[in-house]
């Protein structure tokens, strides 16, 4: 398939991290997510429900991102992906999650996942 939909520079924040000072703050983290998704349907009918609704799964890594705490952005990225994909049918999704703060040399450090999902 070559369809995506997709959501760049999404901006959350998150507790995350292995040092003592990192677990009682909010860092910034970047995501950029690019989900496949078949879009002949949602163009030939002009209806939400067929389609990925980007500002609900916005809302849903929002929101993840707040409730929960992780020491490695690769626990994040990992189990982000796998809940977003249950919860809203992803077929296969590319996942780049940057910390910009976290090494101060460098804009960004962070992870790209691929995943590919059996429903």
């Amino acid at each position: 398939m070559s369809d995506l939909v997709f959501i760049e520079g999404l901006k959350a924040k998150a507790v995350i991290g292995v040092y003592d000072w990192e677990k009682i703050i909010q860092q910034d983290l970047l995501l950029d997510l690019e989900m496949e998704h078949d879009n002949r349907l949602p163009a030939a009918t002009d209806d939400l429900s067929k389609t990925l609704d980007y500002e609900a799964i916005s809302n849903y890594i929002l929101a993840y991102c707040l409730e929960h705490q992780f020491e490695l952005i690769e626990t994040l990225a990992e189990r982000l992906l796998t809940d977003l994909a249950a919860t809203f049918q992803l077929q296969a999704v590319r996942l780049v999650l940057r910390k910009p703060a976290a090494v101060a040399a460098a804009d960004a450090v962070g992870v790209k996942l691929y995943r590919r999902f059996a429903h």
